[in-house]
């Protein structure tokens, strides 16, 4: 089954050798998303609400890019700096995925890039 690269000037460049998204067949798998203005490519400031809310801006925006949905998505995996985040991440999380709840694991992870406090990313899946 050929991929494809996903690509778009709505969510921020990748800081690395890899994409912000590739689609195989129905199935999208996204790199993990930290939150970088698509803008400027700087980290938001504001904490963990404001680091949440444009890591799932970048998220939507990506899937967006190809079609898809934050109902498509499947599967999350999110990374917090501190375990102590979860509460707060977990109420903005839900604005999000308040109509389709998608499995999930959450971890605390040692660092994250830019000294990022959270960072998601997403499986989603789309009947072809």
């Amino acid at each position: 089954m050929p991929r494809k690269a996903i690509h778009t000037d709505r969510a921020p460049a990748a800081i690395g050798p890899y994409e912000q998204a590739i689609r195989v067949g129905d199935f999208l798998y996204s790199s993990g998303q930290i939150a970088l203005d698509p803008k400027t490519g700087a980290m938001v400031g504001g904490g963990i609400e404001k680091e949440t809310v444009q890591t799932l801006e970048n998220v939507k925006a990506i899937l967006e890019a190809d079609g898809f949905t934050l109902e498509h998505v499947v599967k999350t995996t999110v990374y917090l700096a501190n375990m102590e985040d979860f509460g707060t991440v977990n109420k903005i999380y839900e604005q999000y995925f308040s109509k389709s709840k998608p499995a999930r694991a959450c971890i605390q992870a040692g660092k994250l890039p830019k000294g990022a406090l959270v960072e998601i990313d997403v499986v989603a899946h789309i009947e072809l």
